[in-house]
This record gives C-alpha cells, structure tokens and sequence, in this order.
C-alpha cells in the first residue's frame, strides 16, 4: 500500500470470524442432530455446485490446527459460532455432552493462546426438529433459544469474553423465509415478518438468560449496508427508505427501544404486550457485518410484490461475487448509525469484513491475494475516519480465518485469508494472512 495504515487506539480489537455449518464438518458425530443446512443441501438444486457442509473444512477435527493459524495470526480474538444441534440435537432437552465438550475444548485452546473466545450462538443452523415445528414463523422457537443459550452459557460462560445472540437475522429472514435462496428455503416475502420478531424475541429472552450466567458482555449481530437510491423521483427515495427500514432498522430499532419501524406488509398483530421490553432489553456491543452498499429504486413493475427494485452500483469494482466495493460506504453506515440513534447506540465491534475473489495456488504452492489486501486495507481507513470523526468502535475481525462452504454458492467462493484445498484439507496462508498479522503485530 502507499502509505501505513494509521494507528488504532491501545486496546482496539484484531480478530477473524467463522461459522460452525460453513467449517466445521462431522455433521453427524458425538450426538449432533441435523440442522436446517443439512436438509436443505441435499436437496438437489439448492447449491450452486452440489455440495454440503458434511465435511467443510473438518474444522471439527483439525481445530487444533486451526487454532495455531489463529496464533500465528497475532489476533486477540476469534468470533466461532455454536452449532445449536450439537449442543440439542433435538432443539429441546438436556444438553448433549459430545457437543459441549467439542466448544469447551476449543476455548480452553484459544485462551491458551492468549486468544479471547467470541461466541455467536446462531449462525443460522437451526436444529431440524424445531424447523419441523415450524422454525422462526412460531413463537415456542424464541423460548427454544432462550433455553439453548442457557445451557452453553451454563458450560463456558467463565470463559467466552463476549456472547453474540444471533447473527445477521435480516439475512436468515429475507434469504431463508422470504425468497427460499438459503435454508430452510421457505417464500414467504413479506408474510416473513413472524420470522424476524421471533428471531427478535429469542435474543430478548437469551441476552435474560445469558446476564443470568455470565458476566461478559453481550450483543447482537447485524449485517447493515449503506443505501443509494438510484433515481430522482418521490418515489425512488420512497422505496429507498422501505428498503433501508427493512434491511437496517427492523433489526436495531426495537433493540435499542424505539420498537417497529413501519414497513408496507408487515402484521404487527403477532407482537404480543411486553415483547418490545423484552426484546430492548440492554446490550453492551452491536456487531456490525458490512461488505457493499446496495442500489435501490422504485419497482419497474407495477405488479411486483416487493416495493422496490434492487439495481447494481455500477460505478464500483466487485468482487467475484459481484458485490461492490467501497470502502467510504463503511464510513458512511457507522457514521449514519451513530447520527441515527446517538447515545442509545452501544460500542461497535465490526463482526465481520472482508472480500471474496478466485484465489488459487501458483506452481510453486502459494496463494497471492492482492485484491483482498487492497480491500481491507482501505476498509481499515474508512473503519479509522469513522472512529476519528467518533464513533465508538472497539474492534475489527475479518470474515474470514479459512475458506469455506458459502451457503448456496458452495465451495465457489473464497473468503479466507488461509486458502483450503477442499479435496485434501490442506490450509496454505495466503498473502493477506501475512499482511494482517504485520497489521496486527507489527512488521518482523
């Protein structure tokens, strides 16, 4: 790059991220159930290349090795997820001994490393079973967290340095429940909502339940983006704030008190008296996924059931998963957030960050990513500006440690800053990876 990255204050956090579905593997050992991911994959059709998580990357059985990667990396911390149906391989009952000594294992190995453990406890893997009942759409799936929680809570709750409750629910309602493209792969659209208030209610009742066990803080992950409204009519900037309201405020206004935003379509009738309490009840970190802006107008189609068209930002390099890349709109969100809800916005841990391109190995078996360099390294100053013009940001972990399984793109697309031959398991760092950890650490 021109010029060294400016200094982040004394005690800012340096991590990477992961999720247990897209890593983990061994999806059916020591008493794990199947979980909405392993039904939906092997449904033909459902993933661009055919392929599941059955074995991802076998983190499940090479955390040790991975663990190292993360030292070798200087990280303060590591943000994994806890798959719900090792822990409950039914969604309910007594906790599955298998599971939990799996994470406790883990934790004990990432603080011997001097590394602080972040737990997310769902990243989308929902026990089958509850999926059976009727998942997200019923109420019961709230109480189900909430009692979940309690019980990996009640195991590493002396350990884990900062609990996520969910992560990314807009993307797990929108993608999973509304237009069926990810797990359990449902179509709802808009009659949707239940599956957002009661991803809500369930955070509600496992930030109780996790106060009640633990004294790390606690918080919630959403993934936000910047909106541009591309066209000059009333009613282009109409359908730009539905789609802002819908995608950045229906998940962080009833969080921090201000209840529903009003979105066209939504039934409000399933809020029942005290869930808004319930669901404000107090956080100490908002994670903060961001990787693109979106364009939005009005809808071409006057029939369209949705009250917006998204529409590309063609002014902006991609990725390869075509999604634009800018760095000032990092700075916009996390400036406009703290514009929008000032002193009710608790300190921000970006949770996630980060690009995928085609990476490959060259003759003689490594990995140059200089895309990917360039993107964090612009990130970062953006990341710096917003904190400089101040916003309260306490931390910045990179999606992510590995390559992995990327939901309904499969093994197509490559996050990590470690590349993951998925035939032989082989992890090589890649370029990026020594970039970090110098940014991290220091240059040798």
């Amino acid at each position: 790059m021109s010029s060294p990255l400016p200094e982040f204050p004394a005690g800012f956090t340096w991590g990477v991220s992961t999720s247990a579905y897209q890593i983990e593997g061994a999806t059916s050992e020591d008493g794990r159930g199947p979980s909405i991911w392993d039904s939906f994959t092997h449904r033909p059709g459902t993933v661009v290349d055919g392929s599941t998580g059955d074995v991802a990357c076998d983190h499940y059985h090479r955390y040790a090795e991975d663990v190292a990667l993360l030292a070798g990396l200087g990280v303060g911390a590591y943000r994994f997820s806890i798959a719900w149906p090792r822990i409950q391989p039914d969604g309910t009952g007594p906790a599955n001994p298998g599971g939990l000594g799996f994470y406790d294992r883990l934790v004990d190995g990432l603080l011997d490393r001097g590394i602080d453990p972040v737990a997310t406890l769902f990243h989308w893997d929902l026990p089958q079973a509850l999926e059976d009942k009727g998942g997200w759409l019923t109420r019961d799936t709230a109480g189900r967290f909430a009692d979940y929680a309690a019980l990996v809570a009640g195991r590493l709750g002396d350990r884990v340095k900062l609990w996520i409750t969910l992560n990314e629910p807009f993307v797990h309602m929108s993608y999973g429940y509304g237009l069926g493209l990810h797990a359990p792969g449902r179509q709802y659209l808009f009659d949707a909502f239940p599956v957002a208030h009661h991803q809500l209610l369930g955070h509600g009742l496992a930030v109780t339940a996790l106060r009640a066990l633990t004294g790390s803080p606690i918080g919630i992950t959403n993934n936000y983006t910047p909106v541009r409204v591309q066209g000059v009519t009333d009613a282009d900037r109409a359908a730009g704030a539905t789609y802002h309201a819908l995608h950045n405020r229906l998940f962080t206004d009833p969080i921090l008190g201000h209840g529903y935003p009003e979105i066209p379509g939504t039934d409000p009738s399933i809020v029942h008296p005290g869930d808004l309490d319930t669901i404000a009840a107090p956080i100490d970190a908002l994670g903060v996924n961001y990787y693109n802006p979106t364009g939005v107008r009005a809808p071409s189609d006057p029939d369209s059931p949705l009250p917006f068209d998204l529409v590309p930002l063609d002014a902006y390099p991609t990725t390869s998963f075509g999604w634009p890349v800018d760095p000032d709109g990092l700075h916009e969100l996390l400036t406009g957030l703290r514009r929008e809800y000032g002193d009710r916005l608790p300190p921000i841990h970006i949770t996630e960050g980060g690009c995928s391109y085609d990476d490959t190995l060259d003759a003689h078996g490594r990995c140059h990513d200089p895309q990917r360099v360039a993107y964090l390294d612009g990130h970062l100053r953006a990341l710096h500006r917003a904190m400089t013009d101040g916003v309260d940001v306490r931390g910045y972990y990179v999606w992510s440690l590995l390559d992995n399984f990327e939901w309904a793109e499969g093994y197509t697309k490559r996050f990590g800053l470690v590349h993951v031959d998925f035939d032989t398991l082989t992890r090589t760092p890649k370029t990026s990876y020594a970039w970090f950890r110098d940014t991290v650490t220091g240059p040798a």
